[in-house]
């Protein structure tokens, strides 16, 4: 699966090209978090995603830009792809990572981008569209996005305070 970017873009540690590789590879760095998602499991990925935020040491500011660029990026795996996805988060030197992939299959359920099932009602998201891979880039310290035909990966870094 040469055209999967999925296959490339993995969390760092298996030996892979460009220093990108799978879970926990050789040296690898274990996810502090790897959960499934979709448009009704949001609330819950937030939260799961500050929880490990604020044990991995990142500040309590940084630790809210985190989950606001998490939310914004299953958010969109869930209105503008297939409507589900997996988000991995993990520690990688100084720096938290955070990996956002969906497969790229729209859901058969529903009627519109991401299956529908009422997380596309815009009257109550009052609020202009096409942002937030704009706030993404602002709060991260750094974000990459790579979309083909077997899916989508964006990443987000956040560096991590020197330890005490």
């Amino acid at each position: 699966m040469s055209g999967d970017p999925r296959g490339r873009h993995q969390p760092p540690g298996n030996g892979a090209p460009d220093g990108a590789g799978q879970g926990a590879g050789a040296g690898g760095d274990t996810p502090l978090l790897d959960q499934a998602f979709d448009g009704d499991s949001l609330y819950a990925l937030r939260a799961a995603v500050a929880a490990h935020a604020a044990r991995a040491g990142l500040p309590q500011d940084r630790a809210d830009d985190l989950v606001v660029a998490a939310h914004e990026l299953a958010a969109n795996s869930v209105l503008h792809g297939p409507g589900h996805g997996r988000l991995r988060l993990w520690q990688h030197e100084r720096a938290l990572l955070c990996e956002v992939s969906d497969d790229g299959v729209p859901s058969a359920a529903g009627d519109g981008p991401g299956g529908g099932r009422g997380y596309n009602d815009h009257a109550r998201w009052h609020s202009e569209r096409g942002h937030g891979l704009w706030l993404v880039r602002q709060v991260a310290d750094q974000a990459s996005l790579h979309s083909g035909p077997g899916g989508t990966i964006a990443r987000v870094s956040f560096t991590l305070p020197p330890p005490r």
